[in-house]
């Protein structure tokens, strides 16, 4: 089998294009649009079976979930458990513009991108009025650029910071130290995903694991293989649901004095 990679035609300036004449016997959609459907009906028309990796209900898809709603809010809750009350959250890109900057209530109700809004929502379950702030892209540098806005000089920082990739955590990570503040004794922070992130990036701490969810990204892609393959080969495909962990490493901790409940 070969793989072909395609942007979502709701991204790309060709439209549906590329799902109308690409040539492919299945799709795996993978960090799904919310507003993906008429994408699904072009390949329904083309009696093109589909997967959907983490997406909202997309009739005559095969789903694979990832806990993303329920695994957030444990992470919420594990910083609620030790002390904090002044939590962000740094989130992934809300839709295609990718536009960075804080998120309002419009924004958040606006948004088309289900992993994003599952996972803000898994935290707004145990801080209901948490702020948050959007980043461009999961990337060190995305997280470095959220983080420099929230540790701005003359600003009350947040006491931990929820950020929706381990690349974004590790960004904010640096920010902090950038700003003079320690980790985890004056800002915690947790990310997601559980790649292996190159301690290099964290050489002025003693750091070197991160507070992280750790999802099971081999299972999930294999799940989702497995289901186009059963398709194909006309057979019944099987859903599958997937639990990520929360792994604690040096990156939380309680709060400072400064903070009262």
């Amino acid at each position: 089998m070969s793989l072909l990679l395609v942007r979502s035609p709701l991204d790309d300036e060709r439209g549906m294009a590329p799902l109308v004449d690409a040539p492919m016997d299945a799709v795996i959609l993978i960090g799904c649009n919310v507003r993906i459907d008429p994408a699904v009906a072009v390949l329904r028309r083309r009696s093109i079976p589909v997967v959907a990796i983490e997406a909202d209900a997309i009739e005559g898809a095969v789903p694979v979930h990832l806990d993303n709603r329920d695994a957030s809010r444990r992470a919420a809750a594990f910083l609620h458990d030790l002390g904090h009350r002044q939590v962000t959250v740094v989130t992934l890109p809300l839709d295609s513009a990718r536009e960075r900057g804080p998120v309002s209530a419009e924004r958040e109700r606006a948004s088309s991108a289900f992993t994003t809004t599952e996972r803000l929502r898994g935290v707004r379950d145990v801080y209901p009025d948490a702020p948050a702030i959007a980043s461009a892209g999961s990337s060190v540098e995305e997280g470095r650029i959220a983080g420099a806005a929230l540790f701005t000089p003359g600003v009350e920082p947040p006491t931990a910071v929820v950020a929706q990739s381990d690349l974004l955590a590790v960004g904010v990570i640096s920010a902090a130290l950038d700003a003079g503040l320690r980790v985890p004794e004056d800002v915690s922070v947790v990310g997601f995903d559980g790649i292996h992130v190159d301690d290099s990036l964290l050489y002025r701490s003693p750091i070197r694991q991160l507070t992280t969810l750790v999802q099971p990204f081999v299972p999930k892609g294999e799940a989702a293989a497995r289901a186009a393959l059963a398709m194909l080969e006309g057979e019944s495909p099987e859903p599958a649901s997937f639990r990520s962990e929360l792994r604690i490493g040096d990156t939380t901790g309680p709060p400072s004095g400064r903070q009262r409940d």
